[in-house]
């Protein structure tokens, strides 16, 4: 029997790779936008679009109507907990028989930075909601480097407030590959599971850059600088306020030693290894390499 998946968060990286990784496997894919008019690329997917906001919990009951499984994916901000406690309800109405959630690294009480607090708060409800559950906490995504692949293309450099931070940090796609493997077993196999995800090895970004000089036949280096210098680049860039404390509190905790952990996790779930660095950038080189002359 197909299962209808509720998918949040569809129109950033993690949730776009997810259905990706779903087509034809019997799933009937659902998608929550706020905005049903800018989701003609998801109905193309094949995707059933309901507009709905997880801060208005009125408008929630009509998507959650019929669907077996939530992917439950809510946008870092101080209303987080309240965004993922509306689904929660609204699953529960609806009779959802599981609920699959993205978490965050390090996900606790006393987690270093408000974003793990935060998510802590998510998941501790979760857990204590009668729904079948399964935990995603995956670590930094490597896909963030493309938020450097502008600096990189131009001048060859990127830079972070991250000291010498070593990273297990994990490609989105082997996120997404996760989720679809829990979503597509039975709904008891992964119940009461939480999955920290990570790539195959702790990395620092002088190590990235080098995968990624390697890889575009050119130099690429790091520049760590400090909390300030990058507050003013992330304000300057319109990152709101919350967002960029938010940063700087990861960034100070992994530059500390926070990050620098690695786990099998994604091998077992997947049966093979986890992206490397070099992979990613083998697979996005486009994105940092200038466009060639008309």
């Amino acid at each position: 029997m197909s299962r209808t998946v509720l998918i949040t968060g569809a129109t950033g990286s993690v949730s776009g790779a997810l259905m990706n990784a779903l087509p034809g496997a019997g799933i009937r894919p659902r998608v929550l936008v706020r905005d049903a008019s800018r989701a003609r690329g998801l109905r193309e997917r094949g995707a059933e679009v309901f507009a709905g906001d997880l801060g208005d919990a009125r408008s929630l009951p009509p998507a959650f109507e019929g669907v077996h499984d939530l992917w439950l994916l809510t946008p870092n901000g101080p209303r987080a907990p309240e965004h993922s406690s509306n689904a929660l309800w609204a699953a529960r109405q609806a009779g959802v028989e599981r609920v699959v959630r993205l978490s965050a690294i390090g996900a606790a009480y006393d987690a270093p930075n408000r974003s793990g607090r935060l998510h802590a708060l998510s998941d501790q409800e979760l857990e204590r909601s009668g729904l079948r559950w399964t935990i995603l906490r995956p670590h930094w995504f490597m896909q963030n480097l493309l938020n450097e692949a502008g600096d990189i293309t131009a001048t060859g450099t990127f830079a972070l407030n991250m000291g010498a931070a070593r990273i297990g940090m994990i490609d989105v796609r082997d996120v997404a590959g996760c989720a679809a493997r829990v979503l597509l077993d039975d709904p008891g196999r992964h119940h009461g599971k939480v999955y920290t995800l990570t790539g195959p090895r702790p990395l620092t970004f002088d190590e990235a850059a080098g995968a990624l000089s390697r890889v575009l036949g050119r130099p690429v280096s790091y520049l760590p600088v400090s909390d300030e210098a990058k507050r003013k680049t992330l304000l300057c860039h319109g990152v709101p306020l919350w967002i960029a404390d938010m940063l700087e509190e990861y960034a100070q905790a992994y530059a500390g030693g926070w990050g620098d952990l690695a786990t099998g996790t994604v091998a077992t779930l997947l049966g093979r290894a986890p992206h490397d660095i070099t992979a990613f950038a083998r697979d996005h080189a486009t994105a940092f390499t200038p466009p060639e002359p008309r």
